[in-house]
């Protein structure tokens, strides 16, 4: 049987885990780049792609609760600038930072919030 486990706050080795497979899949990412344009090394859609998959890295390995919101986030945002990219919808994509921004700030509140409530009731 296998043990289930809860969900946690950051700590500096979720954190470097996330670094870590955020830049792997932003590296290969980048190497498709190459050869197709919309995904080149520094555009916003890899950046928020590598950063997506990291947290999805992230929560099935070290169940950090603010990736629960930031994996999403990350891959939507990253979507939509794809989508801006190769000319599928019209976006002004200054407009999606504030919310990945506001996203992530209310991602850290959440797990900031979580976790002070769970050590205050134990």
């Amino acid at each position: 049987m296998t043990e289930q486990k809860g969900v946690c706050c950051s700590s500096p080795a979720a954190i470097c885990y996330w670094f870590a497979a955020s830049l792997i899949a932003w590296g290969a990412l980048s190497l498709i780049g190459i050869c197709w344009r919309p995904l080149h090394g520094s555009s916003a859609t890899t950046i928020l792609f590598g950063m997506g998959i990291g947290c999805v890295a992230n929560w099935v390995r070290n169940r950090t609760l603010h990736c629960v919101f930031t994996a999403p986030l990350f891959l939507i945002a990253a979507a939509v600038f794809l989508l801006s990219d190769v000319s599928v919808i019209h976006v002004n994509t200054i407009l999606i930072w504030p919310f990945v921004l506001i996203g992530v700030g209310a991602a850290f509140l959440v797990e900031w919030r979580y976790t002070s409530v769970a050590r205050h009731s134990s």
